[in-house]
């Protein structure tokens, strides 16, 4: 099917968005899509049959390459009858198998709808209609979409091609008179499907493992941008298999819980590992160290002098700061309205940093163009400023960003160092924010359909009622002061990144047989199991919706089927991160020696008289002094 302009529009809009979006997209793979012929691919350009109601609509979503699809329709040769049209003329349909966009840690569900169309599709080819029209065989293509941080401005996204689908055989099953033979092919086809998109993804049991192994690859990889886009999905998947699957190693209990309080700690005083770990911040900072210089004058100088070497470029961005600071204030503002959406989040910050980009340049436009006195010159001259400034602040942002960051992390710090003990949050007001926070459960998807394996730690349902028995998530209280969690996110970082390095030497050591992801390790053996349909709303527990408590498939269950497993040695897993850069080993960081202060501190209270809280033998926490 033919496109219009409005088709280029939207791709000229989309393209400017993205780009000004994202720090980098890497796309791979993409000698996967065929050059010609029709394709499929697993991504989403349907559009409700009644959305073409409206004629102007209409015509709007037809030039853009929209295909109308009505759902209600019970004959799907009528329903698919645009995907044909499009696909016939060797067009690419893009859908989204998902069926909706969500935040959660693991792909939960795999609509059937992408299997009706390809197969409906094989057998309308093979008719005498297709035939006429010269349909040729489908290719459908997965497509794994990853971000770095999916909200976050100026964040990485992967967009990953995989390997072609074959639909002979299942098109030859689909193609029976048999409906039940039919309707297993198209199960099968979406079980393929959700198959090759878990490869190409990122996926987690539960978000604390999720979160656990972000913070460690935020460790391993402190400097941002270290780790490549061509093997930071990979690298992720890994990270949440040595944290998903049972592990020998001792150390192996409390690295998670260090991982997790850290990963709090950082977002409730707006911090990034990476910033803090840049940091000018030598040990002669020190408040307590037996030197009578630098004086608290000269450290003061000396944060100085690092301030002006972060800020000395700034001025150089001063004008595209300017020019795109209501695109930066009504980012936010969009992204404050959808607080528990992520994905949300993310589509109203480039919507809305859009428009007030798009607002800004074109008054600049308009502007200079009037200075010219509406001329055809003028005309030129004002598109050849608007595209240079824009050029220059593409070019200058990450730049700048990264120093704003360094420099906001450094002040934070220091004050929080050097500012009185009375400014430390307590033990009890601390807590709440050492516990990650999860998201609330999204309403419109299914449980996950794949099977679990049984040496894995398996999640109960993250509870969504308050102690009033509100079925509303509880909303924390307004984040503390930075200054008064500074101590404690130094220590945490210590304790962290001491427990992933002794986790990472034992299971190099010892080099004990780890489950993995069975894309990422040797292939061994099978398991047979049954769907996991999810969780059950009484008991919290995920069900096993294809085994009876006997182990024998319950009736009209999804038939049990042999899933392969695969391992790979602990030093195999540590060759693997230190290939891809990991820094392994725990180095002494300069801002060690605050955390260091911090618990001696704690001691000195203790041993003049102030009570010191003590949560186990081998955790020691403490409260602030009473003013």
């Amino acid at each position: 099917m033919p496109f219009g302009p409005s088709h280029k529009v939207i791709l000229s809009i989309a393209r400017t968005a993205i780009k000004s979006f994202f720090r980098e997209v890497c796309v791979i793979n993409e000698d996967n899509v065929p050059k010609d012929g029709p394709v499929l691919v697993l991504i989403h350009y349907w559009a409700k049959a009644s959305l073409f109601a409206n004629p102007v609509a209409r015509a709007i979503l037809l030039d853009a390459g929209n295909i109308p699809v009505n759902r209600r329709s019970k004959d799907n040769q009528s329903m698919f009858k645009g995907t044909f049209d499009a696909l016939a003329a060797d067009e690419v349909v893009a859908l989204f198998p998902e069926g909706t966009s969500y935040t959660e840690p693991r792909i939960m569900q795999v609509k059937d709808g992408a299997s009706w169309a390809a197969l409906e599709y094989t057998k309308w080819a093979a008719s005498e209609e297709g035939v006429k029209k010269g349909a040729r065989p489908l290719s459908v293509i997965p497509v794994g979409l990853v971000y770095t941080n999916k909200s976050k401005y100026r964040s990485g996204a992967i967009m990953e091609f995989g390997k072609a689908i074959d639909l002979e055989s299942l098109a030859k099953d689909f193609a029976s008179s048999n409906p039940d033979v039919a309707k297993s092919a198209v199960k099968k086809l979406t079980k393929a499907i959700e198959d090759n998109l878990l490869r190409l993804t990122v996926n987690a049991n539960d978000w604390e493992i999720l979160y656990a192994s972000r913070m460690a690859r935020d460790l391993l990889w402190e400097q941002e941008g270290k780790l490549s886009l061509v093997e930071f999905v990979a690298v992720s998947q890994m990270l949440v298999d040595i944290f998903t699957y049972s592990n020998p190693c001792k150390s192996y209990t409390g690295v998670k819980e260090a991982l997790l309080r850290y990963s709090s700690l950082l977002k409730a005083a707006k911090l990034t590992n990476s910033a803090i770990s840049s940091l000018p911040l030598p040990r002669t900072l020190d408040p307590s160290h037996p030197t009578p210089l630098p004086s608290r004058l000269s450290t003061l100088a000396f944060l100085v002098f690092s301030t002006v070497a972060c800020i000395g470029p700034l001025p150089f961005f001063a004008i595209p700061l300017l020019i795109n600071a209501p695109a930066y204030i009504t980012s936010r503002f969009g992204a404050n309205l959808v607080i528990d959406e992520e994905e949300t989040q993310a589509q109203n910050k480039i919507v809305f940093g859009f428009l007030l980009t798009a607002a800004s340049y074109g008054f600049i436009f308009w502007t200079v163009w009037a200075f010219f006195w509406r001329t055809p010159l003028g005309a030129v001259l004002a598109s050849s400023a608007v595209y240079l400034l824009y050029t220059y602040y593409l070019r200058t942002i990450d730049d700048f960003y990264a120093r704003s960051k360094k420099l906001m992390a450094a002040w934070r710090v220091l004050i929080g160092v050097w500012g009185p003990r009375r400014w430390d949050m307590s033990v009890t007001a601390l807590k709440p924010w050492t516990i990650p926070e999860i998201p609330p459960p999204n309403p419109w998807i299914d449980r996950p359909l794949t099977p679990v394996p049984t040496n894995t730690t398996i999640p109960a349902a993250p509870s969504t009622s308050n102690e009033t028995g509100s079925d509303k998530p509880k909303k924390r209280s307004k984040k503390p002061a930075s200054r008064s969690l500074i101590r404690h996110v130094l220590r945490a970082r210590t304790e962290a990144s001491r427990a992933l390095a002794a986790f990472l030497e034992e299971l190099e050591v010892m080099s004990p047989r780890v489950r993995v992801s069975a894309h990422l390790g040797h292939p061994e053996g099978s398991f047979e199991e049954g769907y996991v349909s999810g969780l059950s709303s009484d008991t919290s527990e995920y069900l096993d919706a294809g085994i009876s408590s006997a182990g024998t498939s319950t009736p009209g269950s999804s038939s049990s089927r042999a899933e392969k497993k695969a391992y790979l040695e602990g030093r195999e897993i540590i060759n693997f991160f230190r290939a891809r850069g990991a820094k392994i080993a725990h180095q002494k960081s300069d801002v060690d020696w605050a955390a260091a202060a911090s618990s001696s501190e704690a001691e000195e209270t203790a041993h003049k008289g102030h009570r010191a809280v003590h949560s186990d033998p081998e955790e020691v926490v403490w409260v602030s002094p009473a003013a």
